[in-house]
């Protein structure tokens, strides 16, 4: 039996208090299913300035007042609230770290949301984060077995702990593990941020922090941590080649021995069909003609008419060149041609936006575009679209289509990274698999996987099939976490 563990759980961003993207959902998801293993887990994030304290019932502990953090030679004080998040079997404690230099001033996480660019001062609110982190430990006389860090953000963690408090046995057996969750953000920055640590000198160096001389915050986690994970088998084999290892690759492949690939999971409570308070309809694979009442109300929120036998394909991504997007507006006449209609939803600036707007305009009343993300029109997308169009570059994990198979959305995605893992391709005659896949990353290659999709889903008791078969996966978040419990946290 393998012992429980308490875990410090640091993370940039967890749902419901600020979320930019599928860490947030991590952050959440995964500590409860850890907590219902038996492992005594505790969340700690920054509180930004946009994150209401009333809403989210977020409370002050005296004992976690003012606790002095230096920052480029200068102390500022840190202030450490409280707050939990929740799900029907289990709770976790959140820490959030305030700060009035850092934090409380800034509208966002790491962009500034008038102009879309980050923050100037990024490297420097974030070692003040994490510094925070560590020191509130101290606070609570509470010594983590582990220290579970997500992302550049948190990447500084392992190296404070190996190199400033190598004096204390507060820390003494405690294990970090650094998890990737998107090799391409690596937090970078000058010189002068690294002087903002307060290490030592000769840690700048490509034997230390630093890359292409710069501070390198993804560098840091991967080089110090004990344990390296990331989101899944694929991506990890991938980030130790030079195709996708974002310039990091000699560092991913030195450090191979300690990397660890675990796919991620879907918070079922959130993202389930039979409960979902944000669809329209209600329904399970016994209740699949209730998905069309979904179908219709998407269709009518993007203005176009909803038809049984017309395929609503949807994509939900962030407007970035990694999720596909050459590709889908290379080929928007070739997809409507397939005789369906396409509904696309995600943040962005740019000419991404502006190429998906034109070829909507074009093909009015096939094509709709929403530009920004909304959680509740993310939900509609997935009940009610017959099938979700992923065909990322690259794509660490996923997370959308583990949510579109919940809910019956067949997947069409590029065979990258955790949708090679996740979703298996269909084998019409054995029928075998749980979506469509292309190898080749090409508008060609995507326009076959989507025909071979449209032409299954003319035979209705196939698709209906193929329906059921996606919602009997397990893609649970207990699944990850049992994996981090018998592999990672031993």
């Amino acid at each position: 039996m393998v012992a429980n563990n308490s875990i410090l759980f640091v993370t940039s961003e967890v749902t419901p208090f600020i979320k930019t993207g599928g860490l947030a959902d991590v952050s959440s998801a995964l500590p409860l299913a850890l907590v219902e293993l038996g492992h005594d887990v505790r969340i700690i994030t920054p509180k930004y300035g946009n994150i209401s304290e009333r809403r989210n019932r977020i409370h002050e502990i005296k004992r976690l007042k003012n606790i002095p953090i230096t920052v480029s030679g200068r102390e500022t004080m840190a202030t450490v609230k409280s707050s939990q998040v929740v799900n029907s079997r289990s709770k976790v404690q959140v820490y959030l770290v305030t700060n009035n230099d850092y934090l409380e001033p800034y509208k966002g996480a790491y962009t500034n949301p008038r102009t879309g660019k980050d923050f100037s001062s990024n490297a420097e609110r974030f070692i003040f984060f994490q510094k925070a982190a560590i020191e509130t430990c101290f606070r609570l006389g509470w010594k983590p077995e582990i220290i579970h860090c997500n992302d550049w953000q948190t990447g500084m963690i392992p190296v404070f702990l190996k190199e400033l408090y190598t004096d204390s046995d507060f820390f003494k057996k405690t294990k970090t593990v650094f998890t990737i969750h998107n090799l391409s953000y690596q937090g970078e920055f000058a010189k002068s941020a690294f002087e903002s640590t307060g290490l030592p000198d000769n840690l700048f160096s490509n034997n230390g922090v630093a890359h292409d001389n710069k501070l390198n915050m993804m560098k840091a986690g991967i080089a110090y941590a004990d344990v390296v994970t990331t989101v899944s088998p694929t991506y990890a084999k991938e980030i130790t080649k030079k195709e996708h290892g974002a310039g990091l690759d000699a560092v991913t492949r030195k450090h191979k021995s300690k990397l660890h690939g675990i796919l991620n999971g879907v918070n079922t409570e959130i993202w389930n069909p039979a409960t979902d308070k944000l669809i329209d309809e209600k329904f399970d694979a016994d209740s699949l003609e209730e998905k069309y009442e979904n179908k219709t109300a998407l269709a009518r929120k993007f203005g176009l008419e909803a038809n049984l036998d017309t395929p609503i394909v949807c994509m939900i991504a962030r407007m970035v060149e990694q999720k596909g997007y050459d590709l889908v507006t290379e080929a928007m006449g070739d997809i409507v041609n397939l005789g369906v209609q396409l509904v696309i939803m995600g943040e962005g600036t740019g000419k991404i936006p502006k190429a998906l707007e034109k070829g909507a305009r074009k093909h009015k009343g096939k094509i709709g575009v929403k530009i920004g993300y909304d959680e509740e029109t993310a939900h509609l997308m997935q009940a009610g679209s017959d099938m979700l169009l992923m065909p990322s570059l690259f794509e660490p994990c996923g997370l959308n289509q583990l949510y579109a198979m919940m809910y019956g959305t067949i997947p069409v995605v590029h065979a990258t990274g955790g949708l090679l893992d996740s979703v298996q391709k269909y084998n019409g005659s054995k029928k075998t698999g749980t979506g469509f896949i292309f190898k080749k990353y090409s508008a060609d290659e995507m326009i076959k996987a989507l025909k071979q999709a449209v032409t299954t889903f003319r035979n209705e008791e196939e698709w209906e099939e193929l329906q059921k078969e996606c919602m009997a996966q397990d893609n649970s978040w207990t699944v990850a976490a049992e994996e981090f419990t018998s592999t990672i946290y031993v």
